[in-house]
């Protein structure tokens, strides 16, 4: 059974409402046309399916996710921007109940990071997409991010953090396998590439430092670490201290590499 390792506790939210088209999903943009139908897998709360919806006026954006809580958020985001070509519903990334050839684009922003079959999820996202259009999908790739300066208790945490996403059925370090999933699951036209978020002015690495040091004793993710036997709560207290002092350290700097794939319909 997968589990999503984050959940959504506020520390999550955080995170996720700062994602836009522009800092998540540029690889795609420039695939875009006013009049297309896009199905917005695992929307989040819905920051980046309000600018999907503003990309594509003349079209519409079906949005998605596992959960319906979440939901009320993605709605109240749309809401507050305007957009009401957008439509939001509960789904299965694994058994999408969509028809075949229902879609122009495709996109999955860190979903199948999280899936126990993401190449099942792939070859849904394949069959509900029409002849000729793109299924996109980014995910981050936890090994390799990177940051200064070296704080152990920040190694703890990437090895506990990997250690707890596996055990609740996903792959952490999805990014790099983008390309090679989207291929198991059919699709031969693939372009894959890459891009990064970084962290290194005062006011970004305060906020990113504060969501996870947060996240790491707050979440749902620290619930999973404890009840795994990943973690006790004295060293995700000592984690959560480690964030807290690499954000305050001068010049302090941090990266997280994404993978990204425009898999095109035959």
């Amino acid at each position: 059974m997968t589990v999503y390792t984050h959940g959504h506790h506020d520390s999550v939210l955080r995170s996720h409402r700062w994602r836009t088209a522009a800092n998540s999903a540029a690889y795609l943009i420039g695939e875009l046309r006013p009049e297309m139908h896009v199905l917005d897998l695992g929307c989040g709360p819905g920051t980046i399916t309000a600018d999907l919806a503003a990309l594509v006026p003349q079209g519409r954006v079906t949005a998605v996710d596992a959960q319906e809580a979440i939901l009320t958020t993605a709605r109240a985001a749309a809401a507050e921007r305007g957009v009401a070509n957008v439509e939001f519903g509960v789904a299965d990334a694994e058994a999408l109940d969509f028809p075949d050839d229902s879609f122009d684009v495709v996109h999955a922003h860190q979903v199948l990071q999280h899936l126990g079959d993401p190449v099942r999820a792939l070859a849904e996202m394949r069959r509900v997409c029409r002849p000729g259009g793109l299924v996109a999908a980014r995910d981050a790739d936890y090994e390799a991010m990177t940051w200064y300066p070296g704080v152990p208790a920040l190694d703890d945490w990437l090895a506990t953090y990997r250690r707890v996403a596996r055990a609740s059925g996903g792959e952490p370090d999805a990014g790099r396998r983008l390309a090679a999933w989207a291929r198991e699951a059919g699709f031969e036209d693939v372009t894959a590439s890459a891009s990064a978020w970084c962290f290194a002015a005062p006011e970004e690495r305060a906020w990113w430092s504060e969501s996870w040091a947060d996240r790491t004793t707050a979440s749902s993710y620290a619930r999973l670490a404890v009840d795994g036997g990943h973690a006790d709560a004295a060293a995700l207290a000592r984690i959560a201290a480690g964030w807290r002092e690499w954000g305050a350290a001068d010049g302090a700097w941090f990266a997280v590499l994404h993978g990204e794939v425009l898999c095109r319909v035959p």
